[in-house]
């Protein structure tokens, strides 16, 4: 089995412009046309004139092995077959190279990212709150409201205020916290344990690990 190289290039921090232009319609990019790159930042890859190695491994834009050539050979080559040319991997000896888009690949990139981050989850922290003497149907009415967030995927405040004499009775909000810990039962985990705060008590549920 020959040496695999990759087809992607990681491209992070401050991205140097595209070194294509292109018009996209209809789903398509026409008028390609190369443009000059201006200096990049240290986390970007290199591309075309930025790559100032004497020679270089290059990787066609299918995948195939094309050799060990000089610079301004995988350059030419590049510029022949309408591409760019983009080292993948800096630290291989010589350093290996690709051809491809690279406008249209940040672009698919960017669109990747963005799809990404629109099915990205916001976690909240919902707040469940009681007193130390609660009535049961209150209660059911607490651990209901709970079970539905963290079946929504949030978190679970759960607080118990004390108010006046209530205040030398904390072993009742105890009692009361372990009750409602087993009435969520394996719809929730425990991530922060009883804590006292001031005039509350309070614990923090969330939604079990997915197995």
């Amino acid at each position: 089995m020959g040496e695999r190289y990759p087809d992607t290039v990681e491209v992070g921090g401050s991205i140097p412009p595209a070194p294509t232009n292109f018009v996209l319609q209809d789903g398509g990019a026409i008028g390609i046309r190369r443009s000059k790159l201006p200096m990049r930042s240290d986390d970007s890859a290199r591309v075309n004139d930025q790559i100032n190695v004497p020679e270089v491994r290059v990787v066609d834009g299918e995948g195939g092995q094309l050799g060990i050539m000089s610079i301004e050979e995988a350059l030419e080559q590049s510029l022949e077959a309408g591409m760019d040319l983009v080292e993948v991997s800096p630290k291989s000896k010589p350093p290996v190279c690709r051809m491809m888009d690279f406008g249209k690949y940040k672009y698919q990139q960017s669109k990747k990212q963005h799809a990404a981050r629109q099915n990205q989850k916001t976690i909240h922290l919902k707040e469940v709150k009681m007193k130390p003497k609660i009535e049961e149907h209150d209660f059911q009415f607490k651990v209901r409201n709970a079970l539905r967030f963290l079946e929504e995927g949030d978190k679970v405040k759960v607080n118990i205020m004390f108010f006046g004499r209530m205040m030398a009775h904390k072993d009742l909000g105890l009692v009361l916290m372990e009750k409602f810990e087993n009435a969520i039962g394996e719809a929730g985990i425990v991530e922060q344990p009883v804590r006292n705060e001031g005039r509350s008590m309070f614990m923090i549920m969330a939604p079990p690990k997915k197995k």
